[in-house]
């Protein structure tokens, strides 16, 4: 008995120290998802405008251009995979690199060989274990993400989508990340970067009237030379700052129900404990008995 008691102690003291340590995760995670927040609502008003940008130049003129048209000369495609550096979020990772699999699975059966660009040490660790070849790595920002490597990033993909096909060209440039929705709700996401897909249309005044034509100085040509990479790279941006976010949120919550479950246990072993206890009492009480019983006896 007194080493059961000695076991549950030990099991209650070993189960707070956890129960601390997912609180102060959690409360870490819950003082980092308001700036975090805050960073994705402040890109957003850029890249609408951007957007709207980029939707009057490709609306009212007539001009191609290559990130615009699908490649024909290179059966390759990269995707950017965003994950997170650290654990404790619980299905973070393992969903996004999920939807991830699904999606190279997918280009594989359209014949289409795939390079694989990841940013966050758990799927750097997922696909190393494995051993597959990675065309690019970054780590160390997933949950507060800088506009210096959102560029690194964009512009290892624009180089990518830019070179000639004997030289590893791609001809799409897909990103999955995890968009975030709310506190509770977090949805991986598959976004087609390359060849760019104008989202918004024709711009219209909020009385629904559309705007007039533009005119473009220097030619829509020069214009969306200067516009496209930018778009890129604050599409880029917005997707790691809504990660970031998703991460947080998702540790937060993770984080809150470890400390739950450690406290259940902690119940559990002290009440465990208190009967192993009340049994030990009983048996000395019942040896003590029997011991004067046995005297008396005598």
């Amino acid at each position: 008995m007194a080493g059961s008691q000695r076991v549950y102690r030990q099991r209650i003291k070993s189960t707070r120290s956890l129960s601390k340590m997912f609180r102060a995760q959690e409360l870490i995670a819950a003082s980092r998802i308001g700036r975090s927040r805050d960073r994705m609502s402040q890109a957003a008003p850029y890249s609408r405008a951007l957007t709207r940008a980029v939707s009057a130049v490709a609306t009212h003129s007539n001009v191609t251009h290559h990130y615009l048209t699908p490649r024909e000369d290179t059966n390759r495609a990269a995707v950017l995979l965003i994950a997170s550096d650290r654990g404790m979020a619980g299905a973070y990772s393992a969903t996004v690199i999920r939807e991830t699999e699904r999606l190279i699975a997918r280009l594989n059966g359209e014949g289409k060989q795939v390079d694989l660009y990841v940013s966050g040490r758990r799927a750097i660790a997922y696909y190393t274990f494995r051993s597959r070849p990675l065309a690019g790595s970054w780590a160390g920002v997933s949950d507060a993400p800088t506009a210096e490597v959102a560029d690194e990033i964009s512009d290892r993909l624009l180089q990518a989508y830019d070179a000639p096909a004997d030289a590893g060209g791609v001809g799409e440039v897909h990103v999955v990340y995890t968009h975030f929705v709310n506190m509770v709700t977090q949805r991986p996401q598959i976004v087609r970067m390359l060849p760019l897909e104008v989202v918004e249309g024709v711009v219209e005044h909020e009385d629904g009237a559309q705007l007039p034509l533009y005119e473009f100085e220097p030619d829509p040509t020069e214009v969306l030379d200067a516009l496209l990479p930018r778009y890129v790279r604050s599409r880029i941006f917005a997707c790691m700052l809504q990660a970031a976010a998703s991460e947080l949120a998702a540790r937060q919550r993770a984080m809150h129900t470890a400390t739950e479950n450690a406290e259940d246990l902690i119940r559990l072993y002290t009440r465990l404990a208190n009967q192993a206890r009340q049994g030990e009492i009983t048996q000395e009480i019942s040896e003590i008995v029997s011991g004067a019983d046995a005297l008396a006896a005598s």
